[in-house]
This record gives structure tokens, C-alpha cells and sequence, in this order.
């Protein structure tokens, strides 16, 4: 196994993916706009989430781990809603999804990914 880590959208505070040994961490992906219910956003932290995964050489149907963050735990229903529609049938990973202050007050949802490349 090689130890080169690849890091994707490189900023000065944090890199929105790595990936080491076939493995993609994404960092938090966000709603790129507050201004839209949970539904919304949730559909906008997903699609991002799909465009990181593809550039890192991954899908969705390959996420090991994804840990949500809800400003307001009421809003699980309906994330899941949107959740439940996104994820490839026979694929749900393990997840955890709680209720955190979130470092915008617009955002409803924070969404973290952990995944398996796909084989070269």
C-alpha cells in the first residue's frame, strides 16, 4: 500500500477531501445556500457530496461511514426523506446523525462521508 495522501479543493484552513490507501475522508460539506428548508439543503450537501466522491474516484454506493449533523433534530424526518431517495438501494452505510450548533445559523445540515475508491 502506498503512503501518498491526495488532497482535493485545498484551502488554507482544510482540504473538502483526502484520500489515503483507496480510502476518500470528505471534510463537512454544507448547503452552498441557507435560504431553502431542510429538504433543500439536504439536496444541495448531497449533490456535493456526489461531486466530491466522483473526483476522488468514488460513488455513493461506496460510503463506508456518514455522520449527519441537524441544527434541530425535529428535521430527521424529512432529511431522511431525502436521504432514503439519494442512496443506492442495498447500499445504506453506517450512520450516525445528531443534533449540533452548526457554524452558520442558515445551515440546517452538515453532512461527513467516509468511502472506498473504486478499484483501478
Amino acid at each position: 500500500m502506498s503512503s501518498h495522501i491526495t488532497r482535493i479543493g485545498v484551502a488554507a484552513r482544510y482540504s473538502e477531501a483526502a484520500v489515503f490507501n483507496g480510502v476518500v475522508f470528505l471534510a463537512g460539506m454544507v448547503p452552498e445556500r441557507g435560504d431553502t428548508d431542510i429538504r433543500g439543503q439536504t439536496q444541495d450537501v448531497l449533490e456535493q457530496v456526489h461531486q466530491r466522491l466522483m473526483e476522488a474516484g468514488s460513488d455513493k454506493s461506496r460510503i463506508l461511514r456518514a455522520q449527519i449533523y441537524l441544527a434541530d433534530i425535529q428535521d430527521i424526518g424529512a432529511m431522511n426523506e431525502v436521504w432514503d431517495a439519494w442512496v443506492v438501494p442495498g447500499t445504506a452505510p453506517p450512520r450516525a446523525t445528531v443534533q449540533a450548533a452548526l457554524a452558520n445559523a442558515a445551515w440546517r445540515i452538515e453532512i461527513v462521508v467516509t468511502a472506498a475508491q473504486k478499484a483501478l
